[in-house]
């Protein structure tokens, strides 16, 4: 659980995840800095109901390379109404 500090785009193998999860965001300070909160929960078959299985922080450079990395992803992101 951290601050991603660099995105990097990783070109090794990787596979469709078999579960689906929640994710809630908040917002957060950090030294008058506010970070956008990202927390995934456990699938539907972990034990604990809503327990916080990961969670990352972007500040607003990250926040905007990763809009810009969806964009790439997602060409008609943000034309939709």
């Amino acid at each position: 659980m951290a601050v991603i500090r660099e995105f990097f785009n990783d070109t090794r193998s990787s596979q469709v995840h078999p579960t689906e999860v929640d994710c809630g965001w908040q917002i957060v300070n950090r030294n008058g800095e506010r970070l956008v909160q990202l927390s995934t929960y456990g699938s539907d078959d972990r034990a604990s109901v809503k327990k916080v299985s990961q969670t990352i922080q972007l500040d607003e450079r990250g926040a905007a390379e990763l809009l810009l990395i969806l964009q790439r992803c997602f060409p008609g992101i943000g034309t939709r109404n």
